[in-house]
């Protein structure tokens, strides 16, 4: 069977952004006006020439019934402030891939279906984790059990998933941020998503700090965090998203800030050789001030990993 990848495999997309856009916060959606908040459209215009491709992550709105009347206005105005892109993805955070948990995901299904008809979205992604837990969502997803009722489910999910949604499904490398989640399981996390990704055939996005975080949490350092890339789909790479984390206490933490680490950027080189698939790199969740300016510590390796993108793609 083919891997199923987006329509646009026979493309390098190049550098493209991902925003996180959670409803009534001042990096998301202005949730009065229904749209980018001043500052996030200031920061998508004044960098507008730095990226060939968006997301923008998809937050339950609120209590009321899931309709996309609801959310359509918002999103079409992220979209349209840069209405030339090559391509436009959708990060989705409700779909819960990893859970074990068996219920009724029609609605979620059909409400996705016609958000990403309607914007002319090119592959949704989500973290391959447990989003929710009887209904309740996380304030961070866990990673899916490393187990083999894990797997199973894991497979089951994207399988169903991706026989009724209308827009390819990349699945993401989970997070394992020290303090901030825990694991399950024995099962070694590149092996189980390389399993989940070969028995679905599903095409992957792979995280710069999550692939970190999760050798850091088994005690590699320097060249060891780095030693066991083999492991993972590489074939089935169509994304590498890189944001912001950090050091701390000797914890690796994915705080989403903005600034890269050197690791991460080391990481990326060595899946650009080693990923045949690759067409799209991703710098998550920047952060800006006011003006839609880059904070300084984020300016460095912002630089860098614009010139190791445009190496590639050359």
């Amino acid at each position: 069977m083919a891997i199923h990848f987006p329509n646009l495999i026979s493309m390098k997309l190049g550098l493209g952004v991902g925003l996180d856009m959670p409803w009534g916060d001042s990096f998301g959606f202005d949730i009065v006006n229904n749209k980018p908040t001043s500052k996030t459209q200031n920061f998508l215009n004044l960098y507008n020439n730095d990226f060939n491709y968006s997301f923008a992550s998809c937050h339950i709105k609120d209590r009321s019934e899931l309709n996309i009347k609801n959310y359509i206005e918002a999103f079409h105005a992220f979209y349209n402030i840069n209405d030339k892109f090559k391509a436009r993805a959708l990060h989705h955070t409700f779909l819960n891939l990893g859970t074990t948990e068996k219920y009724n995901k029609t609605k979620i299904i059909e409400f996705t279906n016609q958000l990403s008809e309607e914007l002319n979205i090119d592959w949704i992604v989500e973290d391959l984790g447990i989003w929710q837990i009887k209904g309740k969502t996380l304030p961070y997803p866990l990673p899916p059990f490393l187990n083999n009722e894990g797997l199973n489910s894991c497979i089951q999910n994207i399988t169903k998933l991706q026989s009724h949604l209308r827009t390819p499904l990349l699945i993401e490398f989970p997070g394992f941020t020290d303090g901030t989640n825990f694991y399950i399981g024995q099962m070694h996390a590149f092996d189980f998503f390389n399993k989940v990704a070969k028995e679905s055939q599903c095409a992957v996005t792979l995280d710069t700090g999550h692939l970190i975080s999760y050798q850091w949490l088994l005690g590699k350092r320097n060249e060891e965090l780095f030693e066991e890339l083999h492991r993972l789909p590489l074939e089935h790479c169509f994304e590498i998203h890189l944001s912001g984390c950090q050091i701390v206490n000797n914890r690796f933490m994915d705080f989403h800030h903005g600034v890269i680490m050197d690791e991460q950027l080391i990481i990326l080189e060595k899946l650009i050789s080693l990923c045949p698939n690759l067409k799209a790199i991703t710098y998550e969740d920047p952060k800006y001030d006011d003006t839609g300016r880059l904070f300084p510590k984020s300016v460095n390796n912002f630089l860098k990993l614009k010139s190791i993108v445009s190496k590639w793609t050359v």
